[in-house]
């Protein structure tokens, strides 16, 4: 390929990312503004300067704008991070480090992802699947991450995978985490040592205790 079109094709490249990132700022900047309110694409479109069968042309409808602003929020708040933490060796270290940076992650994004699980209400089929796929994401790490904790023999005797899975489930909402961190004016950080702390009592045996599976 010649270095001409080559240079060309990076220009357009680089030209559709910052339009991409133009519209999920408005989207954000509009879920800041008026968190109660439905966002309209055509506000969308005039704080992003594009047209608005352009937002349809680099999503492909609403419903795939607001899963690219979720995945965007998640990973601009260090998901990459989070998911690496839960899957280390150490099941238990997972979970203590692993809501560190769920909370780390919520933190990040704290108005505007409030504003996405309110309005997961008033926009059901667009919003409220983004939220709907998130939360099953989460759902199946949690899930994931209950099993692990079983085969290594750190549940507290008596709790199933599944019941510390629907454990895991509550200490790492997002709700969890806001009615301490707003509710209560709490730093992220200490929400984390907190959330963490209450986890591994409510689903783990003491550390000092043998585990009856021999794990």
């Amino acid at each position: 390929m010649p270095p001409t079109r080559k240079y060309e094709q990076r220009l357009r490249a680089k030209a559709a990312d910052q339009t991409r990132r133009r519209i999920l700022d408005a989207v954000y900047q509009c879920l800041i503004e008026a968190p109660s309110e439905q966002v309209g694409m055509d506000k969308v479109a005039k704080l992003a300067e594009v047209s608005r069968s352009t937002i349809y042309t680099v999503f492909g409808s609403r419903a795939g704008l607001f899963d690219a602003l979720g995945m965007d929020l998640l990973h601009r708040g260090g998901f990459t991070d989070m998911v690496g933490a839960v899957l280390q060796p150490d099941a238990r270290r997972g979970l203590r480090d692993g809501i560190t940076g769920n909370v780390r992650m919520y933190a990040a994004h704290r108005d505007v992802l409030r504003a996405l699980f309110s309005m997961a209400h008033l926009d059901a089929d667009a919003v409220g699947g983004t939220v709907r796929r998130l939360e099953d994401g989460r759902a199946q790490g949690m899930d994931d991450l209950a099993r692990r904790l079983h085969d290594q023999g750190a549940l507290r005797d008596g709790l199933t995978a599944g019941d510390a899975g629907h454990l895991l489930w509550l200490h790492t909402s997002f709700d969890a985490f806001d009615l301490l961190h707003s509710g209560r004016s709490l730093p992220a950080d200490t929400v984390a040592a907190l959330l963490a702390d209450a986890a591994e009592h409510a689903l783990c045996r003491p550390s000092d205790t043998p585990s009856s599976t021999g794990g």
